[in-house]
């Protein structure tokens, strides 16, 4: 019997990406989910013109940990087996769908979670990481590595496959950017069986706000290191993270 699949894209003010991104993945996913995350540009608009998606709406805007959350609930209300998340800016590439949810029941090595990584491999159509985002991702891969045992190459790709059974696991609270480290320390801590597979690292000329404050670049890593403090903590976790871990470390 084969998996049940949904691939679920988190969309807020996505006018200029959504009908091309949602036309794509539709040639390679059966079951697609759309969390619109309180839009006011014209999104909302387009996904009605998608009706053979599922679309969860947010009044207002709650943020990218918020909407991954809303995919988490649906994939497991709904009774799927794996869920595969990914971005509508573009940036991932919607023919690696299959790939990540058939990893996730590999016979030779199953996983809980599959994450995309961007620096894994080197692919012919590589973009340049704009410099204080490659920095950040850099310095918290190595100190998730450091503090959690892992062997990770990339802590921000959003393309990932979930076994929906080891969600239920899960308390996440960050409703932000931020969001995914609280998945990693939780996810370390469980003992889940976690993979990476290497998509390509696409940036388009386009400037992302990560809202306030958290635009600084190094107001945005103090905050990352911040959450997670406060995640190890809330696990029982002795290790602590500081702010100079992983500075040595280059990925």
């Amino acid at each position: 019997m084969s998996n049940r699949i949904l691939t679920a894209l988190p969309v807020y003010n996505e006018v200029r990406h959504v009908s091309a991104v949602l036309q794509e993945v539709l040639q390679h996913a059966d079951d697609v989910l759309v969390i619109d995350d309180g839009s006011t540009d014209g999104t909302s608009q387009i996904l009605d013109e998608f009706p053979g998606i599922h679309v969860s709406r947010h009044g207002v805007n709650l943020g990218y940990g918020a909407a991954l959350a809303t995919a988490f609930r649906f994939a497991q209300l709904h009774n799927y087996d794996v869920l595969v998340t990914m971005d509508c800016d573009g940036q991932h590439q919607p023919g690696y769908i299959r790939q990540f949810a058939d990893l996730i029941d590999n016979e030779y090595a199953p996983a809980d979670m599959i994450s995309g990584s961007r620096y894994m491999q080197e692919f012919g159509c590589d973009s340049d990481a704009p410099a204080d985002r490659r920095r950040i991702n850099a310095r918290i891969t190595a100190c998730l590595n450091e503090k959690l045992g892992l062997r990770i190459t990339d802590a921000f790709c959003g393309f990932k496959a979930y076994r929906v059974s080891a969600l239920a696991d899960l308390e996440l609270s960050n409703p932000g950017y931020a969001m995914p480290l609280q998945l990693w320390v939780q996810a370390a801590s469980l003992g889940w069986r976690i993979r990476e597979a290497a998509v390509p690292r696409i940036y388009l000329d386009e400037k992302r706000s990560f809202g306030g404050a958290l635009d600084d670049a190094d107001v945005r890593l103090a905050h990352y290191h911040s959450v997670l403090n406060d995640e190890l903590s809330r696990r029982g976790l002795p290790q602590r993270f500081t702010a100079d871990c992983g500075a040595a470390t280059v990925i």
